[in-house]
């Protein structure tokens, strides 16, 4: 969930004139903190952005990439188990095949960040001939004989959260430090100023039935956090229809038992209505707004990690 990071840190140095190193995963033996397909962009400068690691193998992979831009030429390079870096062993006891692209005066960066600011899903492969911005997902494979691989991404997890009450707040500005997109529905005229100052995305709801509010993606997690539950049911009967990988709702079991008696009584399939996350969160009577917010969201995030979106039509 750092690739936004990275290629804006990436496509900041093309800006200024700075070379730059894309370095991908590849390949991992054994377990390892970061999965094919992550990347960290690192400038001419040593800066960089992303990890790899927990800290344990960036002073080097820096250098690789420095090296890299010296010679104009991308590299493949073992960490860990096998590698060349004797003194350098990662604590999972794993490794790491690293490729490293240079990336010139390119608009690889500009691309991405072009289908991550749209939400398409995309990929990136990485060849001889350097690396190519792909405008469709695509399974991650790595050849090591050839040094070819490509590599999809999934738009970031999105929270559109509809309630009211101190968990709202407290759970959008969370999730935007996870670098999740937000965006907030809510009939508390306080809320809503408040996340306009921080510039989150937020509208005032005033009716139960102004359901065409709600937007979505596959990539969407909907989070209901409604005290008084009358006003979720046509909204989470809409909800239901429209794409998304979470739907979860506040409130205990009495509660959600109330809410599929309504739900059931406005024709919802008991399939839908047996989606829905209630009680929510990973641990549950939360009482307190950080609480609430830090179990709801553990939640998402689990779900949207578990989620198989290529198979899945996010409903």
């Amino acid at each position: 969930m750092h690739f936004k990071e990275v290629f804006v840190f990436l496509n900041e140095a093309r800006l200024a004139g700075k070379a730059s190193v894309l370095v991908t995963v590849c390949a991992v033996e054994g377990s390892s903190m970061r999965n094919p397909g992550s990347v960290m962009g690192v400038a001419e400068d040593g800066n960089f952005a992303g990890s790899l690691s927990g800290g344990c193998i960036e002073n080097a992979v820096v250098s690789e990439a420095i090296d890299a831009m010296k010679v104009a030429a991308p590299r493949t390079v073992r960490f860990g188990a096998g590698s060349r870096y004797l003194d350098i062993k990662l604590p999972c006891g794993g490794g790491l095949d690293l490729h490293f692209q240079p990336l010139g005066s390119g608009g690889l960066a500009a691309d991405c960040l072009g289908s991550i600011k749209a939400r398409s899903p995309f990929a990136i492969a990485i060849s001889a001939d350097g690396a190519k911005h792909v405008a469709q997902w695509q399974s991650a494979a790595f050849d090591p004989e050839h040094n070819t691989g490509v590599f999809g991404h999934w738009p970031a997890p999105k929270l559109q959260i509809i309630g009211h009450g101190a968990g709202v707040n407290t759970l959008a500005k969370l999730a935007q430090t996870m670098d999740c997109a937000v965006s907030v529905l809510t009939p508390d005229q306080a809320i809503a100023a408040s996340l306009t100052a921080d510039e989150t995305p937020v509208q005032v709801i005033k009716r139960t039935t102004q359901t065409d509010l709600l937007e979505s993606d596959p990539w969407t997690a909907f989070v209901f956090l409604f005290h008084d539950h009358d006003w979720e049911i046509d909204l989470i009967a809409r909800a239901l229809d429209l794409p998304h990988f979470y739907l979860g709702a506040m409130g205990g079991r009495k509660a959600h038992a109330m809410r599929t008696e309504a739900l059931r009584d406005k024709g919802v399939s008991a399939q839908r209505i047996s989606s829905i996350r209630a009680p929510i969160g990973v641990f549950h009577s939360s009482r307190d707004p950080q609480t609430l917010a830090l179990s709801a969201l553990a939640e998402v995030i689990r779900a949207y990690q578990d989620s198989d979106f290529e198979t899945d039509d996010g409903r």
